[in-house]
């Protein structure tokens, strides 16, 4: 049966608890764990798990890690500089040419693994208890075995890890459904339907079928219907949160664009790789610290932060001052020139880094995630991102809204000779507007940068996407960005469930075809450079 090999665990919990007997190994005990067949193995090595005599406890560890070779009618643990003892006696014993290694099978090792586990479960290292108590929880929802119950609730009992508890306490009440007990059926049916997690729903389908009380049939369909609307809802908020994600993501793509096409009404197409240009400036802040700062590593994406900002902005500022300043006014030779920019910072980056992807660690602090109603997970890095959109947005909100900056950029690119009229360098605010929105896009790339691969094509990924954003929201307006963004990182991933990724991304551009067909102007109605006429 699937469940005998979980025989020697609960005799290595037994010995924990104190249930086994005082016991001496014998040689014919150690020959028949070490060379019998398989069944006596096993029901020895549960005779030595239950007895916790410390010679058989070492004669299983030994077998674990492959080090038992019998000789003749001798038992020998063999060290790593290949010296013997005699398993029963202790005793050094020279190594033959004639012995032969100990065969553990599939079987066999499972057990040993289990026994090991018992004994981990009772120990004081919290990881040993939580992959214990986890090996115990996928074993009971195989195959429950009711006769393990009062071994896992003396577990309970004692001072467990909480991550080990509730691996246990699954356990336990998948033991309880297959007890005799109606009540304890019951109990467990109401127990595990309360918890909501979804691999719980096999086991529960499986119980139903096979279940003649009435009562707990009930209980079961009562479990199994809380269980789905459980993981209806998980499933609609993580659809939501991807969508956010997503929303983010392109809201810091777009935030920049939003400055130098919808405020300043310039098609640049390189936009894409100076989010490209702050992604590898990310990297190289990590391998800098990873060489010179190893024991600061968790922090460098803190000095990532204004590093990519300064790099796409200077890189942006050049544009500006050597190109685009001369083709004001002129989109389509604007569009034809920026995407030749484009397409020479591509290869200067393949010709500095090579043509192959380079990848980011994630700092510590965005590793992992968060688990919420049982089957929902959140990573780190996604929620930091989100929160760090936030945060630029609100950033580019108060700088466009509350600095003399922003009032000096509003008013040229609204009415450029009324400004100039009232003394404001037009020229220079065009290269500080302009510079802006290249470090936004360059801290859109070392956002990225923590969530995928970094390669000369990275922006490239997002510049459509980022025009859309843009054009949608309203030509000029940070808050008809924002909208658009969320609005089409939601739709995006709900399309996706249900038609796929590349319909999804046909039927979102036939949307905003649509949209801009019945209203223009976007969301909000455009501002920027056309009110000077």
């Amino acid at each position: 049966m699937k469940t005998e090999w979980l025989r020697p665990l609960c005799l290595g919990l037994a010995l924990w608890l104190g249930m086994g007997a005082a016991h001496a190994l014998t040689p014919a005990e150690a020959l028949t764990l070490a060379a019998g067949d398989s069944d006596e193995r096993i029901a020895t090595l549960n005779q030595l798990a239950a007895a916790g005599d410390a010679k058989g406890l070492a004669l299983i560890q030994a077998l674990s890690s492959d080090a038992v070779k019998v000789q003749g009618e001798q038992v020998l643990i063999v060290a790593d500089d290949r010296s013997a003892t005699d398993a029963v006696t202790g005793a050094v014993v020279t190594l033959g040419e004639n012995a032969e290694d100990a065969i553990v099978n599939n079987r066999l090792r499972g057990a040993l693994e289990a026994a090991q586990a018992g004994r981990d479960l009772f120990g004081t290292d919290p990881a040993l208890q939580r992959e214990a108590a986890t090996l115990l929880q996928r074993a009971a929802f195989e195959e429950p075995d009711a006769s393990q119950l009062p071994l896992v609730e003396k577990a309970l009992a004692g001072n467990l890890d909480p991550a080990a508890r509730d691996s246990l306490t699954l356990a336990r009440a998948a033991m309880q459904l297959a007890s005799d007990d109606e009540a304890q059926r019951l109990a467990a049916a109401q127990t595990l339907g309360e918890m909501g997690q979804p691999a719980l729903r096999p086991l529960l389908a499986a119980q139903l079928e096979a279940e003649s009380s009435a009562a707990v049939k009930a209980a079961l369909s009562a479990a199994i219907s809380s269980l789905d609307r459980s993981l209806a809802v998980s499933n609609a908020l993580s659809q939501a949160f991807t969508g956010i994600s997503l929303g983010s993501i392109l809201l810091l793509a777009a935030l920049g664009l939003a400055i130098t096409y919808g405020l300043m009404g310039v098609i640049n197409m390189a936009h894409g790789e100076l989010i490209m240009i702050g992604a590898y400036a990310t990297w190289l802040v990590q391998a800098l610290f990873k060489n010179a700062l190893p024991g600061l590593f968790d922090w460098y994406l803190l000095a990532a932060l204004p590093v990519a900002f300064i790099t796409a902005a200077l890189v942006g500022a050049a544009m500006e001052r050597t190109v685009i300043r001369f083709l004001y006014g002129r989109p389509l030779e604007t569009l034809l020139a920026t995407w030749g920019i484009s397409l020479v910072l591509m290869q200067g980056v393949r010709s500095l880094f090579g043509a192959q992807n380079v990848g980011v660690e994630n700092p510590s602090w965005m590793s992992g995630s968060v688990t919420l109603l049982g089957n929902l997970t959140l990573p780190w890095n996604r929620i930091i991102i989100i929160a760090f959109a936030a945060a630029v947005l609100v950033g580019v909100t108060l700088l466009i809204t509350r600095t003399r900056l922003g009032l000096f950029v509003r008013g040229v690119t609204q009415n450029r000779p009324m400004a100039s009229c009232m003394g404001v360098n037009t020229a220079r605010i065009d290269t500080y507007a302009f510079a802006l929105g290249s470090g936004i896009a360059g801290l859109a790339g070392c956002a990225l940068s923590q969530i995928g691969n970094v390669g000369p094509d990275l922006g490239q990924n997002y510049i459509v996407d980022s025009f859309k954003v843009v054009v949608l929201g309203g030509v000029g307006q940070l808050a008809g960005t924002v909208y658009a963004a969320l609005g089409l990182g939601l739709l995006n991933k709900l399309l996706e469930g249900w038609a796929g990724a590349v319909l999804a991304k046909i039927a979102v551009l036939v949307f905003i075809i649509v949209f801009i067909q019945k209203r223009p102007q976007g969301i909000f109605a455009m501002k920027g450079r056309s009110a000077e006429a």
